[in-house]
């Protein structure tokens, strides 16, 4: 054997032995993820959680109070001393939080971040009480303090409240949306009990009225969407029964009535009495459904602990031994091929050097072989989740297929950075929607993912694949460099020569040189390899340029990034329709023709499934009125597509 046959060798077990470790790696994650994810929920609920409740309540009803005096009750003095102390009482157990040690919370400090960040505003409430007591503050102020305070407290609940995907998390999710949910009465409440008070209920604040109404109901059928299946039909009962029965009513009243009388014949007593029971009843369905999921999860603990010993224990000590078994095979292997010979001797010798272009041959055959066992892997994930009846191993199964879906991403981007074209592709063309759909499925974090609900689009079926890995880079940048309480959005437009897909988040957006610089790589990747620093904006540099496409970033309009994907007329369609627009040139092809293992697939066809949906967090800052939620896309092509 020649050298380079050694070096083949040897680099393909040490590839079997990465492959094993991460494997390895991955498993142990996974089986102790749970475990760590239920003992981080229920630390948190017990230390942080249960004070935030409190505090919550407490500051809405101090909200109330307050703005109930300014406008002249003079009932509420006694009322608003106690609640200020329970206020204080609250907040107390928050710093006590913010203060401790918990070993179970060693992997919460975003939480405690955000707790001490709600602690600093808690400090400046007793300026709000003084300012109030002295009467240098009015309603509209005092409203806007509280609810700052409020809201700040609703942001301490971040993604460590469950951030492995199980169904614990989505519980807990639904829960906080629905608290969220009843703040928005909250702030209905506080606005007509004070205009009841004071006697007037002016244009504004009518107008404001109108809005918390409409976001406070549909915001809580979001939140009950979500919750488990008791917890839902505990909400219908609620909003079909009594306790929300005179609210509905005392709302309809005021929605309908002239602007100049809008409270007549309402008092504030029977608000009081609407708004009390709805509040109450809401509260009720918050406490018993976060119980029960906590109380859900609890049994399975100790199969959880057992789970985790087994594959991290037991799972190493195998992956040891294989490990030392290879090494032993691997060192005889090396001195039995590279024993010299006069032969071999001399064949080195007078033998050419290898060209550079071997070594990338090489590395491009190793990885198409890595895309086949993740072809095979995906289709085996399929059926195991076909055939799967357990929520919670189904939940798993489908966790383990999203990350096998996202190194098939890099796999495939892998072999579009080195000039190849990869082996799944698509004859026909595909709709623009799956295509979107196919991109989100490639991202961490793709519940927070929106996509607009109307794509009259198709995309040539040789570009699919190139677009989705596309969009994904795009995607996964816009989701990294946001908040993530915030969605990213997608979607798509007409453009006199095509269409264009927008991907829009809400992050801090760049300055006049960053945009520039980054719109300067995305125009002009350089043919070197990636810069230092934004390898992803690099990726969709050259994968838009080898489907034709143009991408460029601009603000968005609410502070954010919008990157702008334009697909030129030759490669999308109109549905409905088989044949090319009329700007398309006949005939062009895309892309370039190429020879052997490059030519498309004639077994691909236009489809991509999708899978189950997969609700993300919702809330009053997550609706959605023009984007629906994103349908994971599978790796059901990947069967029929390598």
């Amino acid at each position: 054997m020649t050298r380079n046959e050694v070096r083949l060798i040897r680099a393909r077990l040490v590839v079997l032995a990465a492959v094993l470790i991460t494997l390895w790696s991955y498993a142990a994650y996974v089986a102790s993820q749970d475990a760590v994810d239920l003992l981080r929920v229920r630390a948190l609920a017990d230390t942080l959680g249960q004070p935030i409740d409190r505090l919550i309540l407490s500051l809405q009803a101090e909200r109330r109070l307050t703005t109930e005096t300014i406008a002249g009750a003079t009932s509420t003095a006694a009322p608003l001393v106690g609640i200020r102390e329970s206020t204080d009482r609250a907040a107390a157990e928050v710093r006590e939080f913010t203060e401790g040690h918990d070993l179970r919370l060693l992997s919460a400090g975003e939480v405690r971040d955000r707790a001490g960040e709600l602690v600093r505003r808690l400090n400046g409430l007793g300026t709000i009480r003084s300012q109030v007591d002295t009467g240098r503050l009015d309603r509209a102020q005092a409203v806007d303090g509280y609810d700052q305070v409020i809201d700040v407290a609703f942001r301490v609940y971040g993604p460590e409240w469950g951030a492995y995907e199980s169904a614990l998390a989505v519980d807990t999710r639904a829960v906080i949306a629905l608290a969220r949910a009843r703040e928005l009465l909250a702030r209905e409440d506080t606005l007509v009990s004070t205009a009841l008070t004071g006697g007037r209920l002016g244009v504004d604040e009518r107008r404001r009225v109108t809005e918390l109404v409409s976001n406070q109901r549909y915001a809580r059928t979001e939140a009950a969407a979500g919750l488990p299946v008791d917890g839902q039909g505990e909400h219908q009962r609620l909003a079909a029964g009594p306790e929300f029965a005179d609210l509905l009513a005392l709302e309809e009243r005021l929605l309908r009535a002239d602007t100049a009388n809008a409270l007549a014949g309402i008092t504030i007593q029977a608000w009081r009495a609407a708004a009390d029971a709805a509040l109450d009843a809401l509260q009720t369905l918050v406490t018993t459904t976060a119980r029960s999921s906590v109380e859900r999860a609890t049994p399975s603990a100790a199969g959880i602990v057992a789970r985790t010993g087994t594959v991290v224990g037991l799972g190493l000590i195998v992956v040891l031994v294989l490990l030392l078994s290879w090494a032993g095979t691997v060192r005889r292997l090396i001195g039995e091929l590279t024993r010299p010979d006069v032969d071999t001797l001399a064949r080195d010798r007078d033998a050419p050097p290898t060209p550079d272009s071997a070594n990338q041959q090489l590395f491009l055959r190793l990885t198409r072989r890595n895309q086949v066992l993740l072809r095979d892997q995906l289709s085996l994930l399929d059926g195991m989740q076909r055939r799967e009846r357990s929520a919670e191993e189904t939940s798993e199964l489908f966790q383990l297929d999203h990350l096998t879906t996202r190194i098939r991403r890099n796999v495939e981007t892998l072999i579009a950075l080195a000039g190849a074209t990869p082996a799944r592709r698509w004859r026909r063309p595909v709709p623009l929607l799956d295509v979107a759909r196919g991109a989100v499925a490639e991202v961490p974090d793709y519940h927070r993912v929106l996509i607009a609900p109307h794509w009259p689009w198709s995309l040539a079926g040789p570009a699919v694949t190139d677009v989705i890995h596309l969009l994904s880079e795009l995607i996964e940048n816009a989701l990294a460099f946001s908040a993530a309480d915030t969605t990213v959005r997608v979607t798509g437009e007409h453009r006199p020569q095509g269409c264009a897909v927008l991907v829009i988040d809400d992050g801090p957006g760049l300055d006049e040189s960053a945009l520039a610089e980054a719109n300067h790589l995305l125009g002009n990747p350089p043919p070197d390899g990636p810069p230092t620093g934004p390898a992803g904006l690099y990726a969709a540099a050259v994968l838009a340029s080898r489907c034709g496409a143009h991408v460029s970033l601009r603000p968005s309009q609410r502070g954010g990034t919008a990157a702008i994907v334009l697909l030129p007329a030759r490669l999308v369609t109109v549905r409905g329709t088989d044949r090319a627009p009329a700007t398309a040139p006949p005939g062009t092809p895309y892309p370039p023709a190429r020879n052997g293992a490059d030519l498309p697939d004639p077994s691909g066809d236009g489809e991509l499934p999708t899978r189950v949906r997969h609700t993300g967090p919702t809330g009053p800052e997550h609706g959605r009125t023009a984007l629906d939620t994103v349908e994971m896309p599978v790796a059901k092509a990947a069967r029929r597509h390598p």
